[in-house]
């Protein structure tokens, strides 16, 4: 698996892998040119590398006490993907004229997934989405602004991708959300908080619960998880994944409390703010500084909730 999305897409029927002339672009850096783009209609096929993917890790964890999770890229992240740049819209566009069916399609091709990974004994999926954590940035939002897009109807089309393709899925399935601003060689690619989606994200999105970046300034503050339904989960990620240095422990207590503010204490958890690599290329940790920062996290969740 070389990036957190595109081996997903790459996986559906009807997609094919390509190149761009720019790669994603990040703080300090550019990512590699690959992409995604529609070369027939778009379905999910056996074999998916996602599926083999989880197999492999269950056979890992079967008889232990810890429950094996599979993290997939958001359908809005997959949509996000197939409109980046003219030629991947023109690709689109000669099988899907409209949006109506792509957006079938979608919804279809990941249910389809999921239901795979139920049937190979998947019970937790996280999903990962950077689409919300660009539309919170006002910067990218000028530009998209300038090119005729509209914040609030890009937030519909989103909530929409995403509810359909978790509908109707079993009873005993955890589906999750994180929330992400680029993990990039520990660099990052957007900024802002989560007000100017909280009506939409927190308020609708169907998922059990909330994985958010929350480990620098570039978040903002916890007031817009007073929208997050009190019955839903929200795993603050304070313990930043970006760089090995540890984080005091006080500290993180002291935000867990601020948080507690506008969202119920027990259903407050903590994590890291992202995976220590979301592409091959890793980020700048080495893998004892990986594991220090899970103790951490352990040690603050058990001083905090018992």
């Amino acid at each position: 698996r070389s990036y957190w999305h595109l081996d997903t897409f790459w996986g559906f029927a009807g997609i094919k892998h390509t190149t761009q002339e720019h790669g994603y672009l990040f703080h300090d850096e550019e990512t590699r040119k690959d992409s995604a783009q529609v070369a027939g209609k778009i379905s999910f096929k056996p074999g998916h590398p996602d599926v083999e993917a989880f197999k492999f890790l269950k056979s890992l964890t079967d008889g232990k006490d810890v429950t094996p999770r599979q993290s997939i890229p958001a359908p809005a992240q997959f949509y996000a993907e197939l409109v980046r740049g003219d030629e991947n819209i023109a690709a689109l566009r000669k099988y899907y004229p409209t949006d109506d069916e792509l957006f079938h399609d979608i919804a279809k091709a990941y249910h389809g997934l999921i239901l795979a990974l139920y049937d190979a004994g998947c019970r937790d999926v996280k999903i990962d989405d950077c689409t919300w954590g660009m539309v919170v940035d006002d910067e990218f939002w000028a530009t998209m602004a300038k090119a005729g897009f509209d914040r609030e109807a890009l937030e519909n089309t989103y909530l929409k991708l995403n509810n359909d393709a978790i509908a109707d899925l079993p009873d005993d399935l955890t589906v999750t959300t994180h929330i992400c601003r680029g993990n990039y060689h520990s660099t990052w690619a957007a900024k802002g908080g989560y007000g100017p989606v909280a009506d939409h994200l927190f308020a609708k999105e169907n998922v059990q619960a909330f994985y958010l970046e929350y480990d620098s300034d570039r978040a903002g503050n916890f007031e817009p998880l007073a929208k997050v339904p009190d019955d839903k989960y929200v795993v603050l990620g304070l313990v930043t994944s970006k760089s090995g240095d540890l984080e005091d422990p006080q500290t993180i207590i002291d935000r867990i409390k601020e948080a507690a503010e506008f969202h119920p204490l027990d259903h407050l958890c903590l994590s890291t703010q992202c995976g220590f690599a979301s592409t091959e290329e890793g980020n700048i940790l080495t893998e004892d500084q990986e594991w220090a920062k899970i103790k951490l996290v352990k040690q603050i969740a058990e001083q905090v909730w018992g």
